[in-house]
């Protein structure tokens, strides 16, 4: 009995701007359905593992393209899986792609359908740029299953229909259009399968050949030394259907203490292709070249799941289930020896090439930093992959290494300096590196919330502490040297009564609102009046920042405020105490100093409230210039 079905409201959408928007590139389709081939052999081959009980178990596992010139078909079989009548439906009929509406949109100024087809993932359906009628012929590896038709002409509907196979499989036919004879010529094919599927790890034969087209010998399983460029390039984009060349490979055999080959890919992006390929994180598991799992995330830490690739062990036996793949000793020492290769790999990689590395860094050292928080027997290693910018480096990531290289040349300096902030712009421009620029002092930019948590767990670098310039115990008075600039600029502190009444008149106004009030011994020249310091068992500025933006509970922190007694504004401020003017104006002061500290901390919970404070202040300023004018 046939049945008709009505596509998918997106499938029709994919459908039209298949057949009707993309031209160029049309072989892409050829390479799609020879993976779909592949990932069914893949899956039957997994089944026969643990169970004889399938259709056809002396089978060869295999791929074989047909071509009839008279009637103008080209047919892709394969001795995988199969499908039932309803695997044919879900399979065939619906997409689950949310973004499938994105892949539609861009195709329409597509001049490359390699590239988005890829990219968008929507596999099968690119059958449709090259033909006007597809029939699917297969057969599930269930024993009791039967035969099922699938027919499309590209339009709203298909037809579901019993079939007549009788071995365990699938066919899909193409009866190709006007315009795509060169999909009739053997050689043209030939040419199309070793360009995108030649790494394909089932024989794949042409016509009525023999002898396999593809060089089924595993990549991975080959020499480095044999293996150029090129052909890691071209295996890592059939992999990963990623069209930018991969940051970095990696290409190891160990014997001990595990047995394993591995290919292993550093993606030149964090984020992969809309509906690449590979849709999860993990690497594909083989056990003696058979594919245990395609998505395995035990072979590496999760700091490291953005990485793609094929591992292979002798040393694990074939009939493993995923539970007891997880809890077996060989994997155990995999992860281990594979996690270890990687960093030194890396580690390798910003030594010979420090711009690739510092590309690499701003995609994916968020990774690394949750390494040093989650894995502690790599914290050595992971710390000497870190990479800042800094007072000194403001354009140019450096590492703690170059750090402390550099601290030796500045008088008594043992620890290392950081500052938190929102990003590089704001920290560029706070109050807190004042004294440290004043003394030729580096400090390094923590700007990534992540690094908020770093700082909970790495405490010191080669025997440097880390030190937050914040810090509530800051002490730089034998560190380093004051420029000649700064000190030549410097005034007189203010002293004895008028630095006393003007404490009082901060704590005062403030009241519960900061912890204390106190003389900055830090703030040097003329730069900034005052600045927030984190009292001990705070929490930091990010820890702060992230509550605020989860509305959890947030409240302005307490901070002790530092005010600098050489400060015009703060000498200004003593003499207006000293005299009995304007009270208003020198609460006003006050306040707009405390919430300028904020606002530049980036605590500040609504700056459009200093508005008219601010505008009272321009009033007085301007008033005063004019009586005086």
């Amino acid at each position: 009995m046939s049945e008709t079905y009505t596509f998918q409201a997106e499938i029709k959408q994919l459908l039209h701007t298949l057949v009707h928007s993309l031209y160029t590139d049309r072989e892409i389709f050829l390479r799609e359905l020879i993976s779909n081939s592949s990932d069914a052999l893949n899956r039957l081959q997994f089944e026969m593992l643990t169970t004889r009980d399938v259709r056809d178990p002396e089978a060869e596992l295999a791929i074989r393209i047909l071509v009839d010139k008279e009637a103008r078909t080209l047919t892709i079989r394969d001795t995988g899986v199969g499908m039932t009548h309803d695997e044919v439906i879900e399979n065939l009929g619906t997409i689950s792609h949310s973004g499938i509406k994105s892949f539609i949109e861009q195709a329409k100024n597509a001049t490359n359908a390699v590239e988005f087809i890829g990219q968008f993932g929507v596999g099968f359906y690119s059958i449709f740029m090259v033909a006007d009628r597809v029939v699917v012929h297969t057969l599930s590896y269930r024993p009791d299953a039967k035969p099922v038709k699938w027919i499309s002409d590209g339009s709203e509907t298909y037809e579901v229909t019993e079939g007549d196979r009788e071995t365990r499989g699938t066919d899909v036919i193409l009866y190709l259009k006007e315009d795509a004879d060169e999909f009739l010529d053997e050689g043209r094919l030939r040419t199309i399968i070793h360009k995108h599927s030649n790494y394909i790890a089932f024989p794949i034969y042409l016509g009525d050949g023999e002898e396999p087209i593809n060089d089924r010998q595993a990549i991975w399983r080959r020499s480095p030394n044999e293996v150029t460029e090129e052909e890691y390039y071209t295996f890592y984009k059939s992999l990963t259907f990623d069209f930018e060349n991969p940051r970095l490979y990696i290409h190891t055999t160990t014997d001990a203490p595990v047995q394993y080959y591995a290919l292993l890919y550093v993606p030149a992006k964090r984020e992969p292709a809309i509906f690449s390929r590979r849709k999860e994180p993990g690497l594909q598991l083989y056990a003696r070249k058979v594919l245990i799992q395609d998505y395995c995330t035990d072979l590496l830490p999760e700091y490291l799941s953005f990485m793609q690739g094929v591992v292979d062990s002798e040393d694990l036996p074939l009939n493993v289930s995923r539970e007891t793949v997880q809890a077996n000793r060989v994997m155990v020492n995999l992860k281990k020896a594979i996690t270890g290769k990687v960093l030194r790999e890396l580690k390798d990689f910003a030594k010979r090439d420090s711009e690739g590395y510092a590309a690499f860094w701003e995609e994916f050292g968020p990774f690394l930093k949750q390494g040093i928080l989650i894995d502690p027997d790599n914290k050595e290693r992971l710390s000497s992959l870190l990479r800042f910018y800094s007072t000194h480096s403001p354009d140019k990531l450096i590492s703690l290494d170059e750090y402390v290289e550099r601290m030796q040349e500045v008088q008594n300096q043992d620890a290392i300096y950081y500052i938190l902030g929102d990003n590089k712009s704001t920290v560029m421009n706070s109050p807190h590196l004042e004294p440290f620029r004043a003394r030729g002092i580096e400090v390094l930019f923590f700007t990534e919330t992540v690094d908020s948590f770093l700082i909970n767990s790495l405490f010191e670098y080669n025997g440097h502490r880390l030190q937050n310039v914040d810090d509530e115990n800051l002490d730089l008075s034998d560190i380093g040297t004051l420029s000649e600039e700064v000190d030549e600029a410097e005034q007189p502190p203010i002293e004895g009564e008028a630095l006393s009444a003007l404490k009082e008149r901060f704590e005062k106004v403030l009241g519960d609102r900061v912890h204390s009030v106190r003389v900055s011994k830090v703030l040097v020249g003329t730069a900034n009046p005052a600045r927030l310091v984190s009292p001990e068992g705070t929490l930091d500025r990010h820890t702060q920042k992230v509550y605020q933006l989860l509305d959890r509970e947030y409240e302005v922190p307490r901070k002790i405020l530092e005010f600098n007694p050489r400060h015009r504004i703060i000498h200004n401020l003593a003499n207006l105490i000293t005299t009995g003017a304007d009270q208003s104006l020198i609460d006003a002061t006050i306040e707009q100093l405390y919430e300028n500290a904020l606002l530049i901390d980036g605590l500040h919970p609504n700056p459009a409230e200093m508005v008219q404070r601010i505008q009272r202040l321009m009033e007085v300023a301007t008033t005063s210039t004019t009586v005086q004018h």
